[in-house]
């Protein structure tokens, strides 16, 4: 495996184990609690997380169908999913990614993507309105992967953060000493 995706799949399973040691310690009900009607709960990040991931790895550098529902499904519910279902979709999704980014090559990192985006989702990230033939952008995999593992770890902090003020709890779970 090239030095590049070995570490992006390290730094990705290191922040998904956190996000699960964090689930770990929470019920259904809590995993979907908002702090504030204007913050996102656990539940809705790690949404987030796998239809990031899907919609970058496996749907653009693995050419894998677009599916995502990301202003519908991602930040809008409040449930429906427990947290066994939250951890298996991160999971099952990590495994997809896992087996694209390990079959890259060299050539490869230098590939120009395409990542698609539903229209409804490309108009409320204030992006130009544009029809949907136009809800796209191309990226190189090797910044792509970069961008992808920067996005998981940001959030994955919010996730752990979040699971501690709601808890509580004074474990380590990131396994680093602050």
């Amino acid at each position: 495996m090239l030095e590049l995706t070995k570490n992006v799949l390290e730094d990705m399973d290191k922040q998904l184990n956190r996000i699960m040691k964090s689930l770990d310690h929470l019920d259904d009900d809590l995993i979907w609690k908002k702090m504030k009607a204007s913050t996102n709960s656990i539940g809705n990040l790690c949404l987030h997380l796998a239809g990031n991931e899907y919609q970058n790895i496996v749907s653009a550098i693995g050419n894998k169908p677009f599916i995502r529902e990301r202003s519908r499904r991602e930040f809008n519910s409040v449930g429906g999913l427990s947290r066994d279902e939250l951890e298996s979709l991160l999971l099952r999704t990590r495994s997809e990614s896992t087996s694209i980014i390990s079959a890259l090559t060299e050539e490869d990192l230098k590939r120009e993507v395409i990542i698609r985006y539903g229209l409804e989702d490309w108009n409320r990230m204030l992006r130009v309105n544009a029809s949907e033939d136009e809800t796209y952008e191309v990226r190189v995999i090797s910044r792509l992967l970069i961008q992808v593992a920067t996005h998981y770890g940001y959030h994955a902090g919010q996730i752990v953060l979040l699971s501690k003020l709601i808890k509580d709890m004074d474990e380590n779970i990131t396994g680093q000493y602050h």
